[in-house]
């Protein structure tokens, strides 16, 4: 799953039908039963009983039909339904692992899912049946099972022992709703060593919360189907999202990864309408009037949380792989809602190739008959790799080449490559527990961006990883409240907060470290060897590391634990001497305060020095104690972790770091990014300075690269954040961006020529952004005469790629008009970044007024709430209205926890993006205050790493004020 972190994508994460009666027949032939009262999310649940109405036709699952003597016959059966504290509690099976997990009683081995009678309109709701195929592990009276907001009409299962058939209905249906669990109790004891199979009645909602079965709202841009559900303000596509913890809410199952089955799946759905899944379609068949039931082929053995469906008015474009594939070249389509199929060109053209080059790499063949990649109009990550049905939300996967941002085409790409990797890497073999969630969210992250060198080697992807991906993951792993990669998970529902930076960015830092260190063509041998070996199961992180010892013939185990199971990461510091160096390694830790029990880590460390006047000499030494002496080095000119392939930090001598920036040609891009992060981190931690950094950033004002000075310009950012709440040093530091900004402002101009590569749009867009904000009166004022023709009329006014800097501008300058300007085109636009972009924004307003309105429009419905973190952190991110959110957190907070709160994804993300700009201690301690007394599970780890960040920030506000504001003053920056 991508994820949807506010960068580059988090950056995000299905059965079988009943054969009992002709699916034309299934709703006037299977009578209703009798609904128990929705689950309501409580610790405390009523007990309730009812009497079950019993089938007077067989419900068959596909992969065994149920002998035709064993339909249910009349008769009453009690059913209570309870918070299971005693009964339930004791079915849970503790590991040793401190897993909380479904007994081992039965394991599935099918599921045949029917969904029918769906409501388009409220009270949106679905009736389903479930027939699961069970191995009855050991004799039993009860089984258990995941559910979550369904209903449960009624529960049987088939047996039979020896030649004789039986049937055995539920005596006692408990639920415990803390852990979405279901206990189905029988008077008979099923007997161990068979085959059974699990028949339930139920229903759904197609809830509105972006998790589940759930329904998306969307405006559409030609004329629908008349088969689209519709209220009066939206049309609604269908589809479903289950990674992590979700398949629950749409069907009863067993929903833990290594639970993995086979699955049929059937829908009736409007006859104008089309649905998708995991697999082909098998047939269609006329439904009830105006309807018609859809079923697919079944799919391989996955795990729940792989399965998707979805349905709507939706049309494709269509491509198919050059490589054959079982003696065919597969089709590759990408799905939108009807008019938008034209913008799916880019991830076709990219998907198919992609499919291609990972068989090549893998050595394995794509093992599915079809690839579908579907937009989605509400999705609360950035993608899903479900198998075979690829979910994206719609900036993720749709891009035109008139009127889109240029940086989307990246993101398209990207994204794309990611989920593609996931279907061998996931998919094929699955993480055997949430605890190693990295092998899938890692691997894919750092594979994702092979791919995409691979098919565009003039995006110095390695330079976007470096700059984007791993000074993200360390801003996080720097923090006390980081967490290891491999982090322990005792409950699946504890899953959703580690889809983090940890996971998929220190996760892909550390694989990528690794597959430099022996060779990429070993590496991937490697995973080769592990992916074979593991096909259609799950494995553990030491099968990954024991296939790649093979591969290299190195103990990869021994030297990479400590980066997986260990929290943070090393800071080098360097030490020089004549034709030597001596370096130390320290766990580096933000607040500069690191203790020594907190210090108690040896990582393996590759040093990767480049020596020499042209820096081509490199040593592969590597530091395994925690300090060492190495001789012969040419310390007239050196740069430790070459190309910054290392997952670590440098704490150079000043002399070093003077010497370095005064040969910047000589270093590749990513060692360029990796001396500004490092030195920014330097000064946050007060192992260097602030005076420091601001001194080696004035060496950059001719660099040329993109991705170098988004480096700088990212680094001196968090460095106005923090230094903010002081206005004189605030205009000071503006000043200093300012002037090392103009020069290259200047000489990049506004006119895109057709020769301009990718990058250099991108930097022609960073820069003029960059200088508008800070006041540069000559692009102020060009920005305010395109976006006053813009909004007059002329479309083309503004480059498309300058949208987001120009509006930036004229919000920032243009006080409520502007604002009302980019409001409206938030409101009117049909580009399908332009929404993103307007959100982006609005955050530049400079009144409080204006900030208090943003939030209100927000969260008026008007904006979707897979974007409120957008309205937030934008928001945030400015100094003039940061502290407006935080109030408003304060006073509308039920309505936010009400908001939001059906999505922990959702929620924790917002909480996070709002209040980690602060770098005020009373503002920590005013939400350590706030939330001390409520309810905080599913986002308690967001609000540690932002009140942890909130502390870290203040620390070094406290510390750098006054030398910051002196260094200012001395190189004439701070005005009388």
């Amino acid at each position: 799953m991508a994820a949807s972190f506010g960068r580059w994508h988090r950056l995000l994460p299905l059965a079988g039908p009943c054969r009992g009666v002709q699916a034309s027949k299934l709703h006037e032939q299977t009578p209703r039963f009798p609904s128990f009262p929705p689950t309501q999310l409580r610790e405390r649940t009523q007990r309730y009983s009812s009497t079950f109405l019993h089938y007077t036709q067989r419900l068959e699952p596909r992969a065994r039909p149920v002998p035709r003597q064993l339909c249910l016959s009349a008769g009453k059966t009690r059913i209570d339904r309870r918070h299971c504290s005693s009964s339930a509690s004791s079915t849970l099976v503790k590991m040793a692992s401190d897993r909380d997990i479904l007994p081992a009683d039965v394991k599935p081995t099918n599921y045949a899912i029917s969904l029918r009678d769906l409501q388009s309109g409220e009270p949106w709701t679905y009736q389903g049946t479930v027939n699961i195929d069970l191995q009855v592990k050991k004799s039993t009276k009860t089984i258990t099972l995941n559910t979550h907001e369904l209903k449960v009409h009624s529960v049987e299962v088939f047996t039979e022992a020896g030649k004789t058939a039986s049937s055995v209905k539920a005596s006692d249906v408990s639920y415990d709703a803390k852990n979405q669990r279901c206990t189905f109790s029988f008077d008979q004891a099923l007997p161990g060593s068979q085959k059974a199979v699990l028949s339930i009645a139920f229903e759904g909602t197609m809830n509105n919360v972006m998790a589940g079965f759930y329904r998306s709202k969307y405006t559409p841009t030609t004329t629908p189907a008349k088969g689209v559900a519709k209220d009066s303000e939206h049309h609604y596509m269908f589809s479903t999202q289950f990674e992590s913890s979700d398949a629950r809410r749409a069907f009863p199952c067993f929903d833990e990864p290594n639970l993995k089955a086979s699955f049929d799946f059937e829908i009736e759905i409007p006859e104008d309408l089309t649905a998708l899944s995991n697999m082909p379609e098998k047939e269609t068949k006329k439904g009830k009037a105006g309807t018609k039931v859809v079923s697919f082929e079944r799919t391989p053995i996955q795990s729940t949380y792989l399965l998707a469906w979805a349905f709507g008015d939706f049309e494709y474009v269509e491509d198919f792989t050059r490589r054959k594939y079982n003696g065919k070249n597969l089709p590759v389509r990408v799905w939108t809602t009807r008019g938008l199929k034209e913008q799916g060109k880019l991830a076709l053209e990219s998907a198919h190739q992609i499919v291609d080059y990972f068989s090549e790499i893998f050595r394995i063949d794509y093992p599915l008959p079809k690839v579908d990649l579907l937009a989605v109009h509400e999705f609360s990550h950035g993608a899903m790799e479900n198998w075979g049905l690829i979910t994206y939300r719609t900036t993720a996967v749709l891009f035109d080449p008139e009127s889109s941002d240029q940086k989307y085409r990246n993101r398209v790409v990207y994204v794309v490559a990611h989920e593609l990797a996931h279907q061998w890497f996931g998919n094929l073999v699955t993480m055997d527990w949430w605890n190693e969630l990295w092998l899938n969210e890692g691997f894919a992250t750092w594979v994702g961006w092979y791919a995409v060198d691979h098919l565009h080697p003039d995006w110095n992807v390695w330079g976007q990883f470096v700059t984007e991906g791993m000074q993200m993951a360390f801003n996080l792993d720097s923090l006390r409240t980081s967490h290891p990669i491999e982090v322990p998970v005792r409950n699946a529902l504890e899953v959703d907060q580690i889809f983090d930076h940890i996971s998929y960015l220190k996760g892909s830092s550390v694989i990528r470290m690794l597959a430099s260190y022996l060779g990429v063509e070993t590496f991937l041998k490697g995973v080769s060897d592990y992916l074979k070996a593991h096909m259609y199961s799950n494995a553990k992180t030491n099968d990954l590391w024991d296939a790649l010892s093979k591969a290299s013939g190195q103990d990869v185990t021994t030297f990479m634990d400590p980066w997986i199971r260990k929290i943070g990461f090393p800071v080098v510091t360097i030490a020089e001497e004549p034709g030597q160096i001596s370096v130390k390694q320290n766990r580096f830790i933000s607040a500069g305060d690191v203790k020594p029990e907190e210090d108690q880590t040896t990582w393996w460390i590759p040093l990767n020095l480049k020596t020499g006047q042209t820096m081509s000499d490199a040593k592969r030494e590597a530091l395994t104690e925690k300090s060492d002496t190495y001789r012969d080095i040419d310390t007239t000119f050196y740069k430790p972790n070459a190309d910054q392939t290392g997952f670590y930090r440098t704490n150079l001598p000043p002399e070093r770091l003077i010497q370095l920036s005064k040969a910047l040609d000589k270093l590749s891009v990513q060692d360029k990014i990796g001396l500004v992060g490092d030195a920014a981190a330097m000064a946050v931690a007060g192992e260097g300075t602030t005076a420091g950094l601001l001194s080696f950033v004035e060496g950059f004002a001719t660099e040329t690269n993109y991705l170098v000075w988004s480096e700088v310009l990212s680094s001196l950012g968090k460095i106005r954040r923090i230094f903010s709440s002081d206005e004189k040093v605030a205009a000071g530091l503006r000043e200093f961006t300012l002037k090392l900004v103009s020069p290259a402002t200047d000489k990049i101009g506004w006119e895109f020529a057709p020769s301009d590569d990718y990058l250099t749009g991108q930097l022609r867009s960073l820069l003029i952004s960059t200088a508008g904000l800070m006041g540069h009166e000559k692009v102020v004022a060009e920005a305010q005469k395109r976006f006053k023709a813009f909004m007059d009329g002329d479309k083309k006014a503004i480059h498309p790629s300058l949208r987001g800097p120009v509006f930036r501008i004229a919000v920032k300058n243009g006080g409520a008009d502007a604002y009302k300007a980019v409001q409206n085109e938030f409101l009117t636009t049909t580009s399908i970044d332009g929404r993103e972009i307007a959100l982006q924004s609005m955050g530049q307003v400079q009144s409080q007024e204006l900030a208090k309105q943003y939030l209100r429009f927000g969260f008026s419905g008007k904006v979707a709430t897979q974007d409120l973190h957008t309205v937030g952190s934008s928001l945030s991110m400015n100094s003039k209205v940061r502290e407006n959110v935080w109030q408003f957190i304060k006073s509308e907070w039920p309505m936010i926890r009400e908001r939001l709160g059906a999505n922990m994804v959702v929620l924790e993300r917002f909480l996070r993006m709002c209040l980690d700009k602060f770098a005020d201690a009373e503002i920590e301690k005013d939400v350590q205050a706030f939330f001390s007394d409520k309810d905080n599970t599913g986002y308690d780890r967001g609000l540690a790493v932002a009140a942890d960040t909130i502390k870290s920030n203040a620390r070094y506000r406290e510390r750098d004020a006054e030398l910051v504001k002196e260094w200012l003053s001395a190189h004439g920056y701070l005005k009388a």
